[in-house]
């Protein structure tokens, strides 16, 4: 009976990892934005966005603090995280979604591989639902993601001073790159 009931759990242990479910992470991400005008370079750059992905269900999710965004100018810093970002009350943005065509990328392929984004993006406490276009480039264990997206500063309830308004574009150009390595 004790036989019995070992070679049981052992099967069903053996059919459960069978379905076990494949995931990819990075704290390494790179999430960088481009709100320049003729008068002002705006290109600050975060090196350290978490995301993690679900190869089996496609659902995708990134944090990215926003005092980690790193500018050329200490004071256009400073007020980025003090007087737009409010990075005290809203300490970072997020992503939670589906890659909606997963089934066509082959984990197990070198190549490129266009991809969708659909989810919920949170920046400075406002949720909005958007879908993003993407690649996921496959190289041996590793694989690496790239999208580019705008986003409209109104749109999150960012507002920009009068007095700096020609100065900082109301649409961000958002580039995304994270190298991801298997959950072991």
């Amino acid at each position: 009976m004790m036989y019995r009931l070992f070679l049981v759990a052992s099967i069903l242990l053996l059919a459960v990892s069978g379905f076990a479910q494949k995931r990819y992470f990075t704290k390494t991400g790179v999430v960088s934005f481009e709100a320049s005008t003729p008068l002002e370079t705006i290109d600050p750059v975060n090196k350290s966005a978490m995301s993690v992905f679900d190869a089996t269900s496609g659902q995708i999710e990134f944090a990215v603090l926003i005092k980690g965004f790193e500018f050329k100018k200490a004071l256009m810093q400073e007020h980025f995280n003090e007087n737009y970002m409010e990075s005290g009350k809203y300490p970072k943005s997020t992503f939670k979604g589906t890659i909606e065509n997963m089934q066509t990328v082959n984990l197990q392929k070198d190549g490129n591989y266009p991809v969708r984004a659909k989810g919920v993006l949170e920046i400075h406490g406002v949720k909005k639902q958007v879908s993003v276009p993407g690649t996921f480039t496959v190289a041996g264990q590793t694989v690496r993601s790239t999208a580019q997206f705008n986003v409209l500063l109104s749109d999150y309830g960012i507002s920009i001073p009068g007095v700096v308004k020609d100065k900082i574009s109301k649409n961000a150009k958002v580039t995304v790159n994270c190298s991801y390595t298997p959950i072991k």
